[in-house]
């Protein structure tokens, strides 16, 4: 806090001229005469101030992204389970057993109703937006609350059925939705407006994750770019509420369990290093052809059939390949667990990529989180089967929590996110804390360099 321009006596060095906004209900300073506002973190809460009527649309938005997250969770299994006729286990052993006829019979029929579907939808609400990081990048903080229903269901149905998307989006937008909605009821400020947006976009992605830390630290680091301490607040409090609202339905666990705890290792640190800048040029390529599909994506009356025609191409290389199936989090599951031979981590990890932009550029709404992470989990499986020909001894699954993480750090352009969200969704990892911050880094910081896009910044509509 600064209460005047008194200079200290020690030093003559004078207090921080940084104002807290509002001030605290303690004026006076401490002896040393320093302010309190010297963190620059804790200054004041700028354009977005917290006062209770923003505080009740925070647990207002929390308690509705956790509800929505629920919703759209129960529809994804409730299809899954249709579709491939099961009722336990993962998504990736039922596609496995199903008959090659029932598998691309699943997506076809999910090209066939999504597409016109989603056709009916963007036409029926032209110019609304539901993209949660244009409205808060470029836009006044406002998303459509029809709009991202409607696509948030048709992307958990067509998910359901194996299209190659994240099954995140959905619930993303639906905590970004509500915070508009509650903004506009509560007449909250421009400012405080886009703070809750990102908040409830970011409490979405921790909720059907059971990643709240990970969704506060998305909503600062992608959604928001401030680590200041008003946003920080929000952002965590959005997260957690969420979060604990979804157990209604959603399991308390991690979403990767069994995983065996792994230690640090002179191979696992020197593979790291290795790996980091690799899986950098790899990032930078992947953002490239999801921007390309993004901006080619079918429109018009071709949106109509182009989901049946790429979800049908999806079916049949699912004939070999019944892992490429879905959002990827079985694929990546099993890199987790070690499974897996090179020839079969190098062709998953040469075809994840290319059927998830094959359906965004169908048209098809969805997200990339799981996607990228399943890729970046192969592709640290696959090194470190290679890397232990030349070391021997370290985990398999080690490798794929390095690549998993530098992955998803590089093409987010967040590598805190990467880390923390790895980290929540596996509950194992801080012994590998080391050379997964190592490779991140590294992997962040070249494909920043050769490029600078992010796969958020990539999919943003065009401009004239």
């Amino acid at each position: 806090m600064t209460l005047g321009r008194r200079t200290s006596k020690r030093g003559g060095r004078p207090p921080s001229e940084r104002v807290r906004v509002p001030p605290p209900v303690l004026r006076r300073r401490l002896p040393s005469r320093r302010g309190a506002t010297e963190q620059p973190n804790a200054t004041g809460d700028g354009d977005a101030p917290l006062t209770a009527r923003f505080w009740l649309a925070i647990v207002l938005t929390g308690i509705a992204t956790g509800l929505f997250g629920d919703l759209f969770m129960w529809v994804l299994f409730g299809v899954q389970h249709l579709a491939f006729g099961y009722h336990s286990g993962s998504l990736e052993r039922a596609v496995e057993r199903a008959s090659d006829a029932r598998r691309i019979a699943s997506l076809a029929v999910a090209g066939a109703i999504a597409g016109p579907a989603w056709f009916l939808l963007r036409r029926l609400t032209a110019g609304e937006q539901s993209h949660p990081e244009d409205a808060l990048w470029a836009g006044d903080s406002r998303l459509s609350f029809r709009r991202c229903l409607g696509s948030g269901l048709l992307s958990e149905l067509v998910v359901g059925m194996g299209a190659s998307i994240g099954r995140e989006q959905a619930p993303k937008v639906m905590g970004a939705a509500s915070g508009t909605v509650l903004a506009d009821r509560l007449s909250l400020t421009g400012g405080q407006r886009r703070v809750l947006v990102g908040c409830g976009g970011g409490a979405g992605l921790g909720a059907v994750y059971n990643v709240p830390l990970g969704g506060a630290v998305y909503t600062l680091e992608v959604l928001l770019g401030t680590v200041a301490l008003p946003a920080v607040l929000p952002a965590v409090a959005c997260s957690f509420i969420a979060t604990a609202v979804a157990w209604i339905y959603l399991p308390t666990n991690a979403t990767y369990v069994d995983i065996a705890p792994m230690h640090f290792s002179g191979a696992i640190m020197a593979c790291s290093l290795v790996m980091g800048p690799f899986v950098g040029l790899i990032a930078a390529g992947y953002i490239r052809l999801i921007g390309w599909v993004s901006h080619h994506s079918a429109r018009g009356r071709l949106a109509i059939g182009a989901p049946l025609v790429a979800f049908s191409i999806l079916g049949l290389v699912g004939f070999a390949y019944p892992q490429l199936f879905g959002n990827g989090k079985d694929m990546a599951h099993d890199a987790f667990l070690g499974h897996g031979t090179i020839a079969l981590l190098l062709a998953l990890f040469a075809l994840k990529p290319i059927v998830t932009a094959l359906c965004l550029q169908s048209g098809a709404s969805g997200g990339l989180f799981t996607p990228t992470l399943s890729t970046g989990a192969v592709l640290g499986g696959f090194s470190g089967l290679v890397w232990v020909h030349l070391w021997p001894g370290a985990p398999i699954g080690a490798f794929a929590l390095v690549g998993a993480a530098a992955m998803i750090g590089a093409a987010m352009q967040a590598p805190l996110s990467g880390l923390v969200l790895v980290l929540e969704l596996t509950h194992v990892g801080f012994g590998l804390m080391v050379p997964m911050m190592a490779a991140t880094v590294l992997a962040t910081v070249v494909a920043r360099l050769i490029d600078g896009y992010s796969i958020y910044t990539a999919r943003l509509p065009g401009v004239e």
